[in-house]
């Protein structure tokens, strides 16, 4: 198989084994926000477990524990890059308190649009590692955060319904 360069050719393994150019992040921002996105998880967990408890429906209480479960993984996923890269743990902090959402549906809207922060973070947190198998980590939890985000659109889709349907 032949690479066509300047209308030169090229085997195939020369034009995809030349340099790369180095990535716009580096692994310090990375690092910095991996262990921002660590140090948050004990909010989440009380911010998840209240929305748990005052959704309306068993529909709705099911899709947010899923959700909450994907968190706790990402939270494992993302100590254990951290700790690979850097020879270090990250503890987090104690005692945490979190600000309760005014009703349930703010609380989603928040969700939602915590959800599309966190992929433009970890957009950057994949830009700034050093191989394809911690990329690959991060690529899954990026996905995994847009079908969050498509979760809680259909949330609210219901609380619309529900609206409509009184």
């Amino acid at each position: 198989m032949y690479y066509t360069f300047n209308n030169m050719q090229a085997p195939y393994y020369y034009a995809y084994n030349r340099q790369q150019p180095m990535s716009y992040k580096s692994l310090q921002e990375a690092l910095s926000l991996i262990k921002q996105a660590i140090e948050g998880e004990r909010e989440d967990e009380l911010f998840y477990d209240y929305l748990i408890s005052v959704a309306p429906s068993q529909e709705e209480k099911d899709i947010i524990i899923s959700i909450r479960d994907d968190e706790r993984k990402h939270n494992r996923m993302f100590r254990s890059i951290y700790q690979s890269l850097t020879g270090q743990m990250i503890t987090a902090p104690g005692q945490v308190e979190f600000e309760k959402p005014k009703t349930y549906i703010d609380g989603i809207r928040k969700a939602l649009f915590g959800e599309l922060a966190a992929v433009e973070r970890y957009r950057d947190i994949r830009a700034g590692l050093p191989s394809r198998y911690y990329r690959d980590m991060v690529f899954e939890i990026l996905t995994d955060e847009l079908k969050h985000a498509t979760k809680y659109n259909y949330i609210l889709d219901l609380d619309t319904r529900r609206l409509i349907d009184k």
